[in-house]
């Protein structure tokens, strides 16, 4: 096996845990991410992904942001049950006016992105690869904020990027990323079922 393929299978379990994690919205999860990001910066950069390798620069910065953002004391809410407030899952809804400046900074990351891997590399696959890395750089920006539609955008990219790892003869990856899409759906559903909706500023 080479060290690559070693990197990409390490990514793959450390990726699935992230995932399982984020859905229980334990804080661990930003350290595994953490670390599943910089095992795919060198996956990436020797499969010639190079967004996606920035994306998980990126990933690996915010994943401190996430960290300390989730660690922060969170104020009272009311019971659910028998939950302490560590264990509750909370979020909050996107409002019109972010909508449509995530909407905006979507498209402007898309085609910044597009041009420099059109332009500047040998990307194979520069429409894809722009495509998927800005919705995830908005994506894991919503994470940290307890976005809940955050899960919509990871169902589309995770859907893509199942085709762009197939094209690239990144297997493992294409199963991962099968799983991420799955547990996505599962994702949203748990949030929107076990959660508590609020506006509180403090998340």
């Amino acid at each position: 096996m080479s060290t690559v393929n070693f990197f990409e299978y390490f990514g793959v379990i450390t990726g699935l845990l992230y995932l399982i994690l984020e859905i229980k919205q334990h804080r661990a999860m930003w350290i595994v991410g953490f670390l599943t990001s910089l095992v795919y910066v060198f996956v990436f950069f020797f499969s010639k992904i190079y967004a996606d390798m920035g994306l998980n620069i990126y990933y690996v910065a915010i994943s401190i942001y996430g960290f300390l953002q989730w660690s922060r004391k969170k104020k009272e809410v009311l019971p659910e049950e028998n939950k302490t407030p560590s264990e509750r899952i909370m979020y909050r809804h996107l409002t019109f006016p972010l909508a449509a400046a995530i909407g905006g900074s979507l498209l402007v990351v898309f085609f910044i992105l597009w041009y420099i891997l059109n332009n500047f590399t040998d990307s194979p696959i520069p429409i894809g690869d722009a495509f998927t890395t800005a919705i995830g750089i908005i994506a894991t920006w919503m994470l940290a904020r307890r976005i809940i539609e955050h899960w919509i955008f990871w169902i589309v990219a995770n859907i893509i990027s199942v085709y762009l790892y197939y094209l690239r003869g990144l297997y493992p990856t294409m199963f991962l990323y099968i799983c991420y899409a799955l547990l996505a759906i599962a994702g949203w559903y748990t949030w929107k079922k076990k959660g508590i909706s609020t506006n509180e500023d403090t998340l």
